[in-house]
């Protein structure tokens, strides 16, 4: 029997919660490629002009895009990869 359906019905128990938290195993460099790609494949990026750094989980985005549009849609590559728990949008828009 599940552990948790024998816990729920426990005398007194008003509940169970699962607060298991998965996070994938992925690599720093195997981020940083995978958003790269994703810049490469992105019509609205200029990849030449944005460097991302990784580090624990983190994104960091440097450089120039040409307009929000390309801003928004670099950071949200970013997100869109796999093991990124926060972003540091720090794009300078020049038109």
């Amino acid at each position: 029997m599940n552990p948790a359906l024998r816990a729920k019905n426990q005398t007194g128990l008003g509940g169970v919660t699962n607060a298991i938290i998965l996070k994938p195993q992925v690599s720093a460099s195997d981020v940083k490629t995978k958003i790269e790609n994703a810049f490469k494949r992105s019509a609205e990026i200029d990849a030449q002009h944005v460097k991302v750094e990784t580090r624990d989980g983190g994104v960091i985005l440097t450089g120039t895009v040409h307009s929000l549009v390309e801003k928004d849609e670099a950071e949200r590559a970013a997100w869109a990869a796999p093991g990124v728990t926060r972003v540091d949008d720090r794009l300078m828009v020049t038109p």
